[in-house]
């Protein structure tokens, strides 16, 4: 379980990271990196690993750690920005806030009566936590990749917190996810590229100007 924790630690450093960033192009790295780790991490879980489970490992990177971020990667270069210029929240404001998140997840994961599900592992704060950092990104930036970034993190908080449910929940179900979240970007990356086309813009916060 200690590579286990320590993979999830390093999932909570990039959070802070993916919040500390303003340059969009950076922060789909993160989530790259955030998506390699994901896909290893069911490997630790099982006592055996089989050829089911090492395929899930493997299309789980594929998809979260490559197929997405190439896809969001070319989205940003027909869009041709590079940086969150005005967030909600300021960066570091940000980092602070993911920072108290982080520690209260923490906190509220050790009150929680889950210990039998959690076997020592930092599984529920680091769900918690991503799912927080997530929800920061999404509602506080205004260009429409950084949004659909932080709908990636928070997806990869929720998958996190599958992992309490991998003897439970078929490897299936875990594909069909990943297949839903494949499918949820690639059309968000073909939104924004209209929307960019159609209003030489991709700041959400613009929207309201609209007019029938």
């Amino acid at each position: 379980m200690d590579l286990l924790n320590a993979l999830l630690v390093i999932i909570l450093v990039l959070n802070l990271f993916a919040l500390g960033t303003s340059r969009i192009l950076s922060v789909i790295r993160i989530v790259a990196a955030q998506g390699v780790l994901l896909g290893a991490l069911p490997l630790l879980l099982y006592e055996s690993i089989g050829l089911p489970e090492a395929l899930a490992a493997a299309v789980g990177i594929l998809i979260k750690g490559l197929l997405i971020p190439t896809i969001m990667t070319r989205a940003l270069r027909d869009v041709v920005i590079k940086k969150e210029v005005q967030p909600i929240i300021g960066l570091l404001p940000s980092i602070i806030l993911g920072a108290l998140g982080t520690g209260f997840a923490l906190i509220f994961a050790n009150r929680l009566d889950m210990a039998p599900f959690q076997g020592g592992t930092l599984i529920v704060p680091a769900a918690f936590a991503t799912i927080f950092v997530g929800f920061i990104i999404l509602t506080t930036r205004v260009k429409a990749l950084s949004q659909a970034v932080g709908y990636l993190v928070l997806e990869n908080g929720i998958f996190i917190f599958g992992l309490l449910l991998v003897d439970a929940m078929p490897l299936v179900v875990e594909m069909g996810v990943l297949l839903d979240l494949f499918v949820g970007i690639f059309v968000i990356a073909i939104m924004v590229k209209h929307i960019n086309r159609a209003f030489s813009s991709t700041d959400t916060s613009q929207l309201v100007a609209l007019k029938e």
